[in-house]
Formats: structure tokens, sequence, C-alpha cells
């Protein structure tokens, strides 16, 4: 019988219409693969562990994402889809992954790392930082809100350079806008762009 936490079936009631038969296909094909995985929450979403960290599943509000712990040792840097959070782009619908016998090829790969004691890969760091610019009307709005602007200077570079980057990455000037509300409300509150991954 599989490892079933209650807080995964909480996480996938709660998820979007849409995103609920992806995340439980998911969850049966990891269980079908690996009878053994456990199921837990870290960093808010759904983790599947077996001998450690093997993979992972998420949902947004238009996608969901798969991840596999060491996927640079399972998948060719040609297949892994850094559209999303995960490996595999935006999931809208169980069509858009892959089917269920290469799934199941990539648990088993993973089971194997970890029986096997494999280290996951360090992430290779640049070799020089890319320069830090805050753009004008983000800078324009926490001065406008001082608790903002402390907050926001208290930041290292990388925490502000994820809210630099969000609202250069809005494709229009109405989701702009709508970013740097939101962002300002989240700095002023001392949150960090990605503060709702950050719980475990």
């Amino acid at each position: 019988m599989p490892t079933i936490d209650p807080r995964v079936d909480a996480y996938i009631a709660k998820s979007a219409d849409f995103a609920q038969p992806i995340l439980e296909h998911l969850r049966a094909v990891v269980h079908a693969a690996c009878p053994d995985a456990e199921e837990t929450m870290k960093w808010s979403f759904p983790h599947f562990m077996y001998k450690g960290m093997m993979c992972s599943m998420a949902s947004f509000k238009a996608h969901c994402a798969l991840n596999f712990w060491k996927a640079e040792l399972l998948m060719a840097a040609d297949d892994v889809n850094r559209e999303a959070m995960g490996h595999f782009g935006k999931i809208t619908s169980v069509k858009d992954l892959p089917s269920k016998k290469v799934l199941t090829g990539y648990i088993k790969q993973a089971m194997k790392l970890n029986d096997d004691g494999v280290a996951a890969p360090a992430r290779a760091k640049p070799a020089t930082p890319r320069p830090l610019e805050i753009p004008d009307d983000l800078n324009a709005a926490l001065d406008a809100v001082p608790a903002a602007r402390k907050h926001f200077n208290t930041f290292t570079p990388g925490k502000q350079r994820e809210y630099a980057d969000w609202l250069n990455e809005a494709k229009t000037e109405a989701t702009r806008a709508r970013r740097r509300e939101q962002a300002v409300e989240w700095i002023a509150e001392g949150k960090s762009r990605n503060w709702k991954y950050e719980k475990c």
C-alpha cells in the first residue's frame, strides 16, 4: 500500500479543476512505479520521497509542474523544458505529460540513483553575477510606501532581483501595474517574491 499523506489530498482538493486530474494522474503513476514512495509536503507542495528526495508536483493558477530532484542525471539537457518551475514546462492537461511508460522510466531511474546513493549534481553558479537593476517604476512605488522601502533595502540582491525580473517579464502595462502593486504589498510585509514556497 502506498504511503498517503492527507495533506496531499487536501492540496489536490484545493487546486483548480483543470489541475486535479493532472495531480491525481501523477500521484498514481509515481505510486505504481514506486510502491515504497512516501508522500510529504515541502515548500507547500507535494513531494514523493524514496530514500531521499525523488520528485515533486505543484499546481498554479493556470498550469501544473513536475520536478525530478536529480533531473540532470535522468534527462538529456534538450529534454528539459524550463518554461516553468518543473522539468516538463507548463502542464495544462494530462496530454501535456510524457506517456505513462516514459514517466515510469524516469521514476525507476530516479529510484536507482537513490538506491545507489548518487547525489544531485551541484548547480553551477554564473561566473559573474548579472548586474542588479531596479526598474524606475518599482523604485518610485517603494518610495511611496516607507515600510516597503525599508524592507526592500534589507533584502539580498537575489531577492531584490526576483521582484525586478517579475516586473520586467510582464507582457502588458496592465499586468506590470498589477505586479507592481502586489510586489509593494508583499515587500511591505517583509515577504520575498517566492514567499509562498519558502515554508516547509
